[in-house]
């Protein structure tokens, strides 16, 4: 089956096949940098056109690291962050939507990635303990001073996203995914049928199921890997997914974009589709 190559974020392009960068720092960062520095070029030399990260990873560091990698950005790369979420410990993550916070949590991002313009911001996580609007307006704002290009959510519901959707134009949404992790299906549907990009974090099927009979059998088929296989299903299985998988090794790196050029029979697909309830 041929799937699209690329993708368009707002009036953006992206490969995709994109980056997340979150692994390259961890909770908090190694003093040498060396390594993820190579791995985040690395992606790019591959062709990868959309990276991930947020203000929490590394405690800004994250967004630190690629400055120091990519920057002077290349015009096709689009790096997306994210604000709203804090990470006090490193099993401990906290939600804050105050709207001053979130302000001061993107003019923070916008320095550490030496940009003047984000190009799509999304918010981490709503926070219960602030109204919605509160929330959005903030980042509505930003938008309108030429701050932010564009808007995302991560992980709402579908009612979250059409409530959102009455405020603020979303053109991406990030929610947990992956080939037998399905609990937000009903989002992946919405997304499709609306056009609004699905970033699927933790994307590669791992676990147990990863070393299923199935998958490996499957993976010996096509000459692949399991990671490569499902990658490939999530690109077959809608035209808005942009899969983010990251990794600390450019061994891994350079297996999971090639994971772009897999492809699928509709048999494949409905067998890999059927794993789904089985885990």
């Amino acid at each position: 089956m041929t799937i699209e190559a690329t993708l368009k974020i707002g009036e953006l392009t992206v490969r995709r096949l994109g980056f997340g960068a979150m692994r390259l720092t961890g909770y908090r960062p190694e003093p040498d940098r060396t390594q993820a520095v190579q791995v985040a070029r690395r992606a790019v030399e591959l062709g990868v056109t959309f990276i991930d990260t947020a203000d929490a990873y590394g405690i800004g560091a994250n967004e630190e690291l690629l400055a120091e990698a990519l920057h002077p950005y290349a015009e096709d790369l689009v790096i997306a962050t994210k604000i709203g979420h804090t990470r006090p410990s490193p099993g401990e993550w906290k939600p804050v939507g105050r709207p001053e916070y979130l302000r001061q949590a993107a003019e923070l991002s916008l320095r550490r990635l030496k940009i003047e313009r984000i190009d799509l911001l999304q918010l981490h996580r709503i926070d219960p303990a602030v109204p919605l609007a509160d929330q959005l307006g903030a980042l509505a704002q930003l938008r309108q001073e030429g701050r932010v290009r564009h808007l995302g959510l991560s992980e709402v519901t579908v009612e979250q996203l059409e409530e959102a959707r009455r405020m603020i134009d979303v053109v991406s949404v990030q929610n947990r995914y992956n080939l037998t992790d399905r609990e937000h299906e009903s989002v992946l549907d919405y997304c499709t049928q609306e056009g609004i990009a699905f970033i699927p974090w933790f994307p590669i099927a791992n676990g147990s199921h990863a070393t299923s009979v199935e998958l490996a059998e499957m993976a010996a088929e096509l000459d692949a890997t399991p990671a490569q296989v499902s990658l490939a299903w999530l690109l077959h299985r809608s035209p808005v997914v942009v899969p983010i998988p990251g990794t600390k090794s450019e061994a891994h790196l350079t297996e999971n974009v090639a994971a772009a050029q897999l492809r699928l029979s509709a048999d494949q697909l409905a067998r890999l589709t059927s794993m789904g309830g089985r885990r």
